[in-house]
């Protein structure tokens, strides 16, 4: 593992992995870089070292989580504001690079076809909308008034976590739906731009994820309760076993389609719900695609069920 420390070149930074560009961009970093460390790049910029360390060392390095002395290091304001240049880096060009690239790819497919791969991504879209306000109209402020000594009523970092959704699984469903079930009429130089564009993003949100899970919140605790112990979820690994759906997983994932619920799904199949749940459970591990929404495109991309039959 890689390890990032302030007293780095920056260009061996990003020699180590060329994406951190974009992340470096964000924060308001410039090449060229010459032979200077970080630290100096960051003193030119007026940036804090260790907060932009600390971010490349996430974005770098999957497995890492920060101490307890780095995150005492590292500048609160320096985490809120990477996270604020972010979401309007989201929002004003990865989503509408796939947004243009999806549009171009779909125009050969039928009018169904059409319809439902831009449901899903223009639903996926509002999601991170939506996701992206809460945190620059709640989160953020109460950040910002917490370092001011200011609390807020009623709310708490540990409230965010609670609620804190998943913005990488719909991002990995269209990823695959476009990787296995786009229709052949489609161009595979513009799929594979496609996809580009969707691993960048679901990379670059898994990181910024961590960020918000592994740094802001701890830190803010720490705010919140001076001496708090500093704890990190681990996750345990996937099964990325693939494989074909079986005559009665594409049955159980017809039934999904169409909106039933697990009960209903057992009552029309005559089976028990936990032999349904362990149906879904290989669907998703088959398929790749975790969210109903996403299964759904992927049943009638693959023509297991008729649109209009679906809710």
């Amino acid at each position: 593992m890689i390890y990032i420390s302030a007293d780095m070149k920056m260009a061996e930074l990003v020699e180590s992995n060329y994406h951190i560009l974009a992340v470096l961009t964000r924060l308001g970093v410039e090449g060229g870089f010459g032979e200077h460390t970080i630290r100096e790049v960051c003193e030119k910029e007026h940036l804090d070292p260790e907060t932009v360390s600390l971010i490349c060392n996430v974005y770098i390095n999957k497995e890492f989580r920060p101490s307890a002395q780095q995150l005492q290091d590292a500048s609160v304001d320096g985490i809120l504001r990477y996270i604020h240049q972010s979401h309007d880096y989201y929002l004003n060009n990865a989503i509408v690079l796939i947004a243009s690239s999806i549009e171009e790819l779909i125009k050969p497919c039928t009018p169904s076809q059409e319809t439902v791969i831009w449901k899903f991504f223009s639903d996926y879209k509002d999601e991170l909308e939506k996701h992206f306000e809460y945190e620059e109209g709640k989160v953020i402020p109460y950040v910002q008034n917490l370092l001011l000594g200011k609390r807020t009523p009623g709310f708490s970092i540990d409230k965010f976590e609670e609620n804190h959704s998943n913005i990488e699984e719909k991002i990995s469903d269209l990823k695959n739906l476009v990787m296995k079930s786009m229709p052949a009429v489609c161009d595979n130089n513009l799929r594979v731009r496609l996809l580009n564009y969707i691993f960048a993003l679901e990379n670059d949100l898994e990181c910024h994820t961590r960020i918000e899970d592994d740094v802001l919140v701890p830190m803010v605790r720490l705010i919140e309760r001076p001496g708090a112990r500093i704890s990190h979820h681990s996750e345990a690994a996937e099964d990325e076993d693939r494989g074909e759906l079986s005559d009665r997983e594409k049955e159980i994932l017809v039934s999904v389609a169409q909106g039933l619920l697990n009960k209903e799904i057992a009552d029309r199949h005559n089976i028990s719900i936990n032999t349904v749940i362990t149906h879904r459970k290989n669907i998703t591990r088959k398929t790749g695609i975790k969210t109903v929404a996403g299964l759904t495109v992927y049943a009638i991309l693959n023509n297991l069920v008729d649109i209009n039959s679906i809710k």
